[in-house]
């Protein structure tokens, strides 16, 4: 058999280069001297031999034996006969003796839970449709660009439960979710849980089929047919990316060819106690090479838009959720991990070397400097940092009953101290809502109408802060139970008017926020805001200002916050400019639920100083409410 691993691919891999790799390892249809059949070749170093079993053998590991090429580590072979749908797995004899059964690393298709053989797979020939929105995409500017995110699991947004397993295929939820996601105004889907992982209540972060969408809801093409269908639908899609841990499972990674492989062999380094995962060595360029390649994959087979990188805090930090003593420093005696933070680099590199437009999104909780600065000026080179002390402080403020927020009034000016230092997402994630953190709408205290006021005060400063958006799915209309992976959405609710009004707020703020350049296009600096009244921690009484960069043009949007349930009339606060001013949005108006306190539709600036600035404005603030408005 002729080989198809040339000496510069193996040279390419083995320096962690070859970023093209998964079209070289894995199994791979072939004809050699007129006989159809597959190429499998697999990663091995340490082994003692290497099987490719299957259907096509009868699980024979005598039939099939791999031949390693010189030193590299790499076992090939061909086998006739072996077509597409056809199950496999590496039979291998470790370093030490032992007998193991692999999944491929590198399989493009696998088995549904519990079983866990590869398939054999044809990903080629799908023809997409999708060529306008991919042009738009390689000119986008996403610093500047509207991005509203609805975070979905795709295994419990809606479920069938007609059939077992009740999950939907990738067909049935485009059908239902791209007229949903288009009428609320969202501009893209982040996906939980795409890449296969064999089990459930993991949601997709302990991935065993880094290069294999999970079988629960098609096939690989009808992944691609999904993704497609949206974005022909205007509709960009992010995934959840997870090159931080990976489970044990015997099939998987761990302990691959009887030695400690993908992962550091010291369990100070190589494992995650506090998940039960196993971490992996970012120092061993084939690994590193792995990731990579698997990166690439996702964007250029299934046109990826941006990929959310699970857990970097946990990447970056040695003793990240470790005791003294369960580290080990690095080579200058400090906390980083150095390998790990090259590996970033080399990932956001590589991805916008390839990729124009293509964002990658850190989930970052700690203050690491230089997220989201270019790899070239010494960043780990993201495009959007998480802002997880955003999220912990408003949800925080939220909680509190409103009598005390007036002294945790810092929860909400502290976010504006830091809010340009990096390019930022702000999450209200599918971590807020699960493991007994309650519901977004059960968070807020006092009763029923008080809960729907504080939830539409919560969605409207987040759309009205600097920075991009993100709400998990349900937080749309307010579900009152938190999330549960095991069954749907409490769509439901949605038959009582105020969950509707609560959905009417979510989709007439996705709409104002796409279409306010003033809301998007200055999210990275402080030319784009400023305060308007930021010490009234007395009242729980905020604003503050959006607008373009200077000499854009536009509008001014003044954005009025009430933090407690006492209306405050005839306050005055400074202006910009005098002149007149037209609602725009009022989280307290009837259609939305609210009390509808405050009817005026327009108001008047005068052009006479308060404090510091030209002009002031007099207007009644209705309780529990955000009011938006623009000078004409």
């Amino acid at each position: 058999m002729t080989s198809a691993l040339s000496d510069l691919d193996l040279h390419l891999f083995g320096e962690g280069n070859h970023h093209h790799i998964h079209q070289k390892l894995g199994a791979h249809l072939e004809v050699h001297d007129g006989i159809a059949g597959t190429r499998f070749a697999v990663w091995a170093p340490n082994a003692r031999r290497v099987s490719v079993v299957g259907e096509f053998n009868e699980w024979d590991g005598n039939r099939n034996v791999m031949q390693m090429r010189g030193r590299s580590g790499v076992w090939e072979t061909f086998v006739p006969g072996a077509a597409v749908g056809s199950l496999y797995k590496f039979e291998i004899v470790g370093a030490h003796g032992q007998h193991l059964m692999k999944a491929d690393p590198y399989a493009f298709q696998m088995q549904l839970r519990p079983d866990s053989a590869s398939v054999i797979a044809d990903i080629g020939g799908y023809s997409w449709g999708d060529a306008e929105w991919l042009d738009r995409r390689r000119n986008w500017d996403p610093l500047r660009a509207p991005i509203s995110i609805y975070e979905l699991h795709p295994g419990s947004w809606r479920r069938s439960w007609h059939r077992k397993p009740a999950f939907l295929t990738w067909d049935e939820l485009a059908d239902q979710l791209i007229p949903y996601v288009v009428d609320m105004g969202y501009t893209h889907v982040e996906l939980v849980g795409v890449a296969e992982h064999p089990f459930d209540g993991s949601w997709g972060y302990q991935v065993l089929g880094h290069f294999a969408p999970t079988a629960r809801h098609g096939t690989p093409q009808d992944f691609m047919r999904f993704v497609d269908r949206l974005h022909q639908a205007g509709i960009g899609v992010f995934m959840d990316w997870v090159p931080a841990h990976f489970p044990r499972d015997g099939h998987g990674l761990a302990d691959f060819d009887g030695t400690a492989l993908y992962e550091h062999a010291d369990p100070r380094r190589g494992e995650h106690m506090e998940w039960g995962t196993k971490i992996f060595n970012y120092g061993r360029h084939e690994v590193r090479n792995f990731l990579i390649a698997n990166a690439l994959f996702w964007i250029e087979q299934y046109h990826i838009d941006g990929l959310r990188v699970d857990a970097v805090a946990s990447m970056i930090y040695l003793d990240y959720a470790r005791k003294h003593g369960e580290w080990t420093p690095n080579q200058y005696g400090g906390r980083e991990n150095l390998e790990a933070i090259d590996f970033l680099k080399q990932l956001n590199w590589t991805v916008g070397h390839y990729h124009h437009g293509v964002v990658t999104m850190a989930e970052e909780s700690t203050s690491f400097a230089g997220v989201t600065r270019p790899v070239h000026l010494g960043g780990l080179g993201f495009h959007f940092k998480w802002n997880m002390g955003w999220m912990n402080d408003t949800l925080r403020y939220m909680a509190l009953d409103p009598i005390y927020r007036g002294h945790n009034h810092n929860l909400i000016t502290f976010s504006f101290v830091y809010a340009f230092s990096e390019h930022f997402i702000l999450p209200l994630s599918h971590d807020e809502v699960v493991h007994g953190k309650r519901s977004l709408l059960d968070k807020m205290p006092g009763d029923e109408w008080r809960k729907l006021a504080n939830h539409r005060f919560l969605m409207g400063y987040m759309m009205m802060h600097p920075g991009k958006k993100l709400l998990f799915m349900g937080g749309e209309f307010g579900q009152w139970h938190e999330w549960r992976d095991y069954e749907d959405l409490a769509w439901a609710a949605l038959q009582h008017p105020h969950h509707r009004q609560l959905q009417s707020w979510c989709r007439a703020l996705n709409r104002l926020y796409r279409d306010y350049p003033e809301l998007h296009g200055s999210d990275n600096s402080w030319e784009g805001f400023r305060w308007l009244e930021v010490d009234n921690a007395n009242e729980s009484v905020f604003a503050f200002m959006r607008q373009r960069l200077p000499g854009e043009g536009g509008t001014q949007l003044l954005i009025v916050f009430n933090a407690t349930p006492v209306p405050r009339d005839n306050y005055t606060f400074g202006a910009p400019a005098g002149g007149r001013y037209r609602k725009l949005l009022d989280s307290d108006d009837a259609a939305f639920g609210g009390s509808g306190y405050a009817p005026q539709t327009e108001m008047q600036a005068y052009d006479e100083p308060w404090r510091d600035f030209p002009a002031r404005i007099t207007l009644n603030l209705p309780p529990l409410a955000v009011v938006i408005w623009a000078r004409d």
